[in-house]
């Protein structure tokens, strides 16, 4: 697979130029776009040394964490100033640095999962879903491959009160996990049909098609 080749769909997008807070859709294009570059260029030397990729060598929630790294790497540089990096595990990742921006969260979920934290923070997040797909870019519901492929953007606010917290005693600490309430509330900013990980024909694709 070509690096060069991969990006957001255009007639995936749901949103105009401007999200808000300082963030344009082609910051968010372009984020993806190194997202993808940077991982297939990993890839391609992986495959090289005749080894499997990535996404098959470490755990998938350590995956997550790469590709949300990336994608922060990616709209920082594209943002012309506007946002600087807080760095890998600070709240939050991109840091306003003009007076129309605002400071966001970026979090990434694999499949229908809703992205989660540790603590439930009040604030602005930029979230990604992404899925597993074959090595062609075509993708089959329950079937894991080893290139990563977006299938969902949103951004929006979030109040404290949008995240169910679980700290059962036993776990590793605190969950904040984002409720279906706190996901509806969110502009769906892209929306990949041919590898949402939904079933087809059911109630979470007719509300997306807006049927």
């Amino acid at each position: 697979m070509k690096p060069e080749l991969r990006g957001l769909l255009g007639d995936a997008m749901r949103a105009n130029n401007e999200l808000g807070a300082g963030l344009t859709v082609e910051m968010v294009r372009q984020g993806v776009g190194y997202a993808y570059k940077t991982l297939d260029k990993i890839d391609q030397t992986l495959v090289e040394a005749e080894s499997p990729r990535l996404a098959t060598l470490i755990e998938l929630a350590n995956l997550s964490t790469i590709l949300g790294n990336f994608i922060r790497m990616g709209i920082v540089a594209a943002s012309n100033g506007a946002f600087t990096s807080a760095g890998p595990h600070k709240y939050q990742d991109l840091r306003a640095n003009t007076p129309d921006a605002q400071n966001i969260e970026i979090k990434i979920a694999l499949e229908t999962n809703p992205p989660k934290g540790h603590l439930a923070k009040q604030g602005r997040y930029l979230f990604f879903r992404y899925v597993l797909c074959a090595e062609d870019g075509s993708y089959q519901r329950g079937v894991r491959g080893p290139v990563v492929w977006i299938w969902e953007i949103r951004f929006g606010h979030l109040e404290a009160g949008s995240f169910n917290v679980s700290n059962t005693e036993g776990d590793s600490g605190k969950t904040a996990v984002v409720s279906e309430d706190g996901m509806n509330s969110m502009a769906v900013v892209y929306f990949d049909l041919a590898r949402c990980p939904y079933a087809p024909g059911g109630a979470f694709v007719r509300k997306m098609m807006g049927v």
